[in-house]
């Protein structure tokens, strides 16, 4: 007679779904694939983010770039209207007033 397997009352302890050894398989590779793989959904992830911040950053500086070419070519086309308007520079006969808008068009 055949000695009986001490294992057996454990067995009944798991869930009947968790006994079928392509599920248990199927569980163990999500559980791989998740969490130990080194290409892992966490790391994945984490990367996107990555990725997404860096474009945010390179349209920001892009258009920084944009605004200071813009600036540059105004300063060599006309140096003292960029000087007076935008450092309120003045000559030593003059008076400067400056008028500022409610609406911020500018």
């Amino acid at each position: 007679m055949a000695a009986p397997n001490p294992l057996r009352d454990l067995l009944v302890l798991v869930p009947k779904p968790l006994r079928n050894r392509y599920v248990l398989v199927l569980a163990i590779f999500l559980i791989w694939m998740l969490f130990v793989d080194r290409r892992n959904f966490i790391d994945q992830w984490r990367l996107a983010r990555t990725i997404q911040q860096l474009e945010r950053d390179k349209r920001y500086y892009k258009e920084k770039i944009r605004i200071t070419q813009e600036e540059k070519k105004a300063l060599e086309n006309d140096p003292e209207r960029v000087a007076r308007e935008k450092y309120f520079m003045h000559r030593a006969d003059e008076e400067v007033f400056i008028i500022q808008r409610k609406d911020k068009e500018q």
